[in-house]
């Protein structure tokens, strides 16, 4: 007898995607700087595949001081010249930027609620959202909860924070569990979305930006996990 195939989502087929989708795609994050970390690459992979931006991986870690958001927001024009010259990561002008202006906006966001994350989960009222997506038609590339982070973000400063790219960011972090339901880690991250007690889902609240005025929602990109 043979085993039967492992099924995944359907965006999973280059070997670095299947690594990624298995070990993180989906998985919480509540550490600001993985946090920070999808962030960036997020913004990096704007019109662009993402198993691209996870070939890259490494060099944005090198070049991008291992995503310290701290160190990140000190770059300055030295540090721009130096990532413009570096072949590993994509040398776009307005990402580059982009990137060291969002880790002061982090920062910002980080001495306002405490920590990113904590800013963050409150979209979701601190526990991820079940997708329980069937097929692929069904993956969506934003939704209403995506419109209203990416306003909320960009009213702060941040930028290439468009909604597509803050549902795959949503996605990747885990604020939405958007695996089919018939992909082998379906279950596995649906069971870490659950409070490990009562009061963990009543500890944290919604904030009073766009999401206090517009109804949630949940979004996934069509044909990429961003």
């Amino acid at each position: 007898m043979t085993r039967a195939a492992v099924v995944r989502c359907f965006w999973a087929r280059d070997p670095l995607d299947v690594v990624y989708h298995d070990r993180e795609w989906g998985v919480p994050v509540r550490d600001d700087r993985r946090l920070f970390e999808f962030l960036l690459l997020e913004g990096a992979q704007a019109g662009l595949s993402w198993v691209t931006i996870l070939r890259k991986r490494a060099a944005y870690r090198r070049a991008f001081a291992d995503f310290d958001p701290h160190r990140v927001a000190r770059f300055g024009p030295r540090d721009v010249r130096r990532l413009l010259a570096d072949a590993g990561i994509v040398r776009n002008r307005a990402k580059i930027a982009a990137a060291v202006a969002n880790a002061r906006a982090f920062l910002a966001v980080v001495a306002e609620h405490g920590s990113f994350a904590s800013y963050l989960w409150r979209f979701v009222g601190g526990r991820p959202l079940q997708g329980r997506r069937r097929r692929r038609r069904d993956v969506p590339a934003e939704t209403e909860l995506s419109r209203a982070l990416s306003a909320d973000l960009r009213r702060r400063g941040f930028r290439f924070v468009g909604p597509t790219i803050c549902y795959a960011f949503m996605q990747a972090v885990g604020l939405v569990n958007d695996h089919t339901v018939d992909c082998f880690r379906y279950r596995a991250v649906a069971r870490l979305g659950r409070p490990s007690s009562p009061s963990s889902a009543a500890a944290m609240r919604r904030p009073r930006s766009a999401i206090a005025r517009r109804p949630v929602a949940a979004r996934a990109a069509a044909g990429q996990p961003k």
